[in-house]
């Protein structure tokens, strides 16, 4: 469970690792459909050329402070992730991708995991 009481109050904030490595600003939050409980966020990231993406990252071990969010994930790891056009949408068919990227179980059915708040 993620320890902030209201983490869509953080959108904006940066995201550090746990090295304590500025990753990117929080963007979004993505609630578990089955406990409407905070699981992922996306972390705007810049790309080459200056191209914008969103990347995602799971919130379980995360913690907050003042002005940041900080996960559990390495900064590298954050940036491999599956991610989105700035103004893109997380398909049903790519949320396996997501999870799976971070070892995490997807779930059975085909039915949509994450749903954006």
């Amino acid at each position: 469970m993620f320890e902030a009481a209201d983490i869509r109050e953080y959108r904006g904030h940066k995201v550090v690792d746990a090295d304590g490595d500025r990753i990117g600003d929080l963007e979004a939050v993505y609630v578990d459909t089955s406990t409407d409980q905070p699981s992922f966020g996306t972390v705007s990231l810049g790309g080459l050329l200056g191209g914008r993406r969103l990347a995602f990252v799971p919130f379980d071990g995360a913690t907050v402070g003042p002005d940041y969010v900080k996960v559990a994930y390495s900064k590298t790891l954050v940036k491999e992730a599956p991610s989105i056009d700035t103004d893109g949408e997380l398909l049903v068919e790519d949320e396996p991708a997501v999870f799976s990227h971070y070892g995490k179980d997807p779930g059975a059915g085909t039915g949509r995991r994450l749903a954006r708040r």
